[in-house]
């Protein structure tokens, strides 16, 4: 009698780089015969793919493992194992403070989990393999993609930068570029298999080219993208202010594919800070490149991060970062209170501003941000826009009778389900699948999303949503158009930690 496969369950925390070596890590452990846990059920192989960025990242890592160390104690056979950059980081520490874990690796050998599982299996004894540089370029390992119609493309790993606050460096290592062959004929490879939207990925990803001397090398990656047939979404993040030049806003204004989205992390608007955090451009800088863009793509939407009570940051720093939010009127930012981060320099920094004062600055900063983000978006009512329909991103769309999807500058619109008269004919009665391409027309706005109550005003059935049906197991959608969508999603377009630019 042929045993039964054992299950696997990844979790994810952290930045886009996380969530594309999870899907790397997916695909590898179903190359080795294992598949994936249906929801509510007890894995045999629990992967963490960590985070050291976020703050108490390592209490959050260990409470988690604290809760399943009973669930293994009564599910004989099965395995924990933890990688990421908090393994990365911490090594052999994770094993001897949660001595059920059986595999600890890191950012460098994700390629080694399957074997690392069976040898702890086999030898009844942990598995701890951290190695100091790349061994496999994750890009080219097995995928379980969690969409059927978007991508993560890694176009590099690591980091040059010796940003004070940030510790990714010292865990990804030094930056290594792929070849841009490389990278096109997995991007055309995507695309056979339906994918329409492609999003090109790195620590810094406009220093491209660092490894093999082309400083034009990103601008050209862009406009190749152009050329791809298929493809009709480019996106990238995230890009580095110091480094991001005007080669790069022509191929994104040029190049009809690569969509007017920009995420351009900031971090302070002080320039005095920003030297204190080694960011190698000042205020002036960073606003001159919102400017150039503006000029060449009029309705690029551009997000940020920042981080609010860097040690150091006097109230004068602080207002000089509002300033810089009110004249980039960005479409929206990720923002984060400054927490010391271990093995980074900006740890050991005097002036560490009090929690009361970082509180206060942190509404402030927030309120802005939304105040612009919301005035921005009410530009958009009226406008027509064509949205790619989304899996997932629209929580209630259930309870509102809504779909959702996200517009060319990368917003999301919820948008009514109901078709008009025109769009019913190019409809023909199927479902409106995730991967097609709608038109309609921006309703209402609020901070961070929008909303189109009108009539669907046309339906472009795609490629992209024939592979959403396959997925599901049917070669053709019902009739009618469905509103009970699975939580399993395009990734997200920004992330939920500090980019790395």
């Amino acid at each position: 009698m042929t045993a039964e496969p054992r299950t696997y369950e990844v979790r994810t925390y952290g930045c886009q780089m996380n969530v594309h070596d999870s899907e790397r890590l997916g695909g590898l452990l179903e190359d080795a015969g294992y598949v994936a846990a249906p929801a509510g059920d007890v894995a045999d192989v629990v992967v963490f793919n960590t985070c050291a960025v976020r703050e108490n990242a390592d209490n959050k890592l260990y409470g988690n493992l604290g809760h399943l160390a009973p669930v293994k104690a009564a599910k004989p056979g099965m395995q924990i194992a933890v990688g990421g950059c908090l393994a990365q980081k911490d090594r052999s520490t994770i094993t001897a403070k949660a001595p059920w874990v059986d595999v600890v690796f890191g950012t460098h050998n994700i390629g080694s989990l399957p074997a690392l599982l069976d040898r702890a299996r086999a030898l009844e004894e942990a598995q701890v393999e951290i190695l100091e540089s790349l061994e496999v370029f994750p890009s080219t390992l097995p995928t379980k993609r969690d969409s059927a119609y978007a991508a993560w493309v890694s176009i590099s790993v690591g980091c040059n930068n010796t940003c004070t606050f940030c510790i990714v460096p010292a865990l990804r290592g030094k930056e290594k570029d792929r070849r841009p062959g490389e990278i096109l004929a997995e991007i055309n490879a995507l695309v056979g298999e339906g994918v329409t939207e492609v999003t090109l990925l790195g620590q810094n990803v406009n220093a491209y080219g660092v490894e093999f001397g082309d400083r034009e090398a990103f601008s050209k990656l862009l406009r190749a993208c152009g050329e791809i047939e298929g493809l009709e979404r480019v996106r990238f993040t995230s890009p580095h202010p110091a480094e991001f030049t005007d080669d790069v806003i022509a191929a994104m204004a040029e190049t009809p594919n690569v969509m007017p989205s920009l995420h351009m992390p900031l971090q302070s608007g002080s320039s005095r800070l920003l030297k204190e955090m080694r960011r190698s451009y000042r205020q002036s800088k960073f606003l001159g490149i919102i400017d150039r863009v503006r000029e060449a793509i009029p309705d690029a939407a551009i997000t940020t991060d920042i981080i609010v009570g860097f040690p150091g940051e006097t109230e004068e720093d602080f207002l000089e970062t509002l300033h810089v939010v009110r004249e980039a009127r960005f479409s929206g930012a990720f923002t984060f209170q400054y927490s010391k981060r271990p093995g980074t320099p900006a740890a050991d920094l005097p002036d560490q501003i009090s929690p009361e004062v970082v509180k206060d600055r942190y509404g402030r900063l927030v309120d802005l941000v939304n105040e612009i983000a919301w005035d921005e978006n009410k530009q958009l009512v009226g406008r027509t826009v064509e949205l790619m329909v989304a899996e997932g991103e629209g929580r209630k769309d259930a309870a509102t009778h809504r779909l959702s999807g996200r517009a060319p500058d990368n917003r999301l619109v919820h948008f009514s389900a109901v078709l008009s008269e025109a769009a019913s004919v190019e409809a023909a009665g199927e479902a409106i699948r995730p991967g097609d391409m709608v038109t309609v027309t921006i309703t209402q706005a609020a901070p961070h999303h929008l909303i189109a109550d009108g009539e669907i005003e046309s339906v472009r059935r795609t490629r992209a949503g024939d592979a959403w049906d396959l997925r599901q197991g049917r070669a053709a959608a019902p009739a009618g158009v469905g509103l009970g969508m699975p939580s399993i999603g395009v990734p997200a377009p920004l992330p939920e930690a500090p980019a790395c630019g």
